[in-house]
């Protein structure tokens, strides 16, 4: 299984990005899939998660009402839109998917895949 992270670069704050992430090898549509974060200095961190069915989301307090996670199943594929960025959204963000069907979660533990990290850069 590989994940293809892109769209991550510089924006203004105030601005927005969409980044997308596509699942390639042995695949499963209902599989969750999300994004984690990691800023300089600072832990990995839980982003957002959409289930396999795509009913289900969930986001992180700090980018509630910003972010929004989406997929297309069809295409194996997850989006992030990211609107209203703060500088503090700059990190390296990675795409991820768990291995079987099960719920969306916020532990990073529980991902099996992870994507290249894609950077984000945003500027005050």
């Amino acid at each position: 299984v590989q994940l293809q992270a892109s769209g991550g670069g510089l924006v203004q704050a105030g601005g927005s990005l969409r980044l997308s992430c596509a699942a390639s090898g042995r695949t499963f549509s209902s599989f969750t899939m999300g994004w984690f974060r990691q800023a300089p200095g600072k832990e990995r961190e839980f982003v957002a998660a959409i289930s396999g069915s795509g009913t289900y989301t969930d986001v992180a307090d700090s980018v509630k009402g910003r972010f929004t996670i989406s997929r297309d199943s069809a295409k194996n594929t997850v989006f992030l839109q990211m609107n209203s960025v703060k500088p503090d959204d700059t990190a390296v963000y990675y795409c991820v998917m768990r291995r079987t069907v099960a719920a969306a979660t916020r532990d990073k533990d529980e991902y099996a895949y992870w994507g290249q990290e894609t950077q984000v850069t945003v500027s005050s």
